[in-house]
């Protein structure tokens, strides 16, 4: 059996959200958000790979809607939740869906978002576990694991020698400890990505300055 752990009363209750469900919507709404973040830009093309009850629910519940906000940088509140596929048909963004109702996906709300532009693609798989919170399993084919749940920095940045030691100065700098890092990148020389979970929520200094380092391409931090 499966225990989850939700460290405060919010986590249960749930976010501030544009309904009907937690699970369905507000952490469908911060997976897509997560893939904002490192991506970077507005995408030409986003492939959305559902399972099980993500794919046998996804427009009953929303989830369609949420995901595609999320990709587009909303936030769970945004009252355009609701309006997201038309914005993304105005934006020129060109929206797939790979419904796999019978897949043997370990968590049964599970998305793999796949993004591309130009050249350029990026992938990221991640799960509502409830009450809006998500995890994220893979990154670009990589293995991961990160709660999201705990106050979390990704970093976009150039792969040069220095630039992890540059940001675990300023976070040092600030008092803030670092509970769990990944690191992965493009190639080498190409652009690379840190995603830190950290023991603190006030970095607000912190995060303007590591926005200032050069040859990092954009920081978000989610709480």
């Amino acid at each position: 059996m499966n225990t989850l752990k939700f460290q405060s009363v919010f986590d249960i209750i749930g976010p501030v959200m544009i309904g009907p469900s937690s699970s369905h919507t507000a952490g469908a709404v911060r997976i897509g958000k997560v893939v904002h973040s490192i991506f970077g830009e507005v995408p030409e093309e986003v492939t959305f790979s559902l399972y099980n009850s993500f794919a046998k629910t996804y427009r009953g519940h929303g989830t369609d809607k949420a995901l595609v906000a999320g990709i587009m940088g909303m936030d769970t509140d945004n009252p355009e939740i609701k309006n997201a596929l038309e914005i993304a048909h105005q934006r020129g963004i060109r929206i797939y869906w790979d419904v796999l109702k019978d897949s043997n996906a370990p968590h049964p709300n599970t998305a793999k978002i796949t993004v591309k532009k130009g050249e350029k693609t990026m992938s990221i798989t991640g799960v509502s576990i409830g009450g809006g919170n998500i995890q994220v399993t893979e990154l670009n084919g990589f293995s991961i694991s990160l709660s999201m749940n705990t106050p979390t920095l990704i970093i976009v940045h150039q792969d040069i020698p220095g630039m992890i030691a540059k940001v675990t100065d300023i976070l040092q700098d600030n008092n803030i400890n670092i509970a769990q890092m990944n690191v992965t990148r493009e190639s080498a020389g190409e652009k690379a990505i840190m995603i830190i979970e950290i023991d603190s929520r006030d970095c607000q200094d912190a995060v303007n300055q590591i926005s200032k380092i050069p040859y990092l391409h954009n920081v978000n931090f989610f709480d």
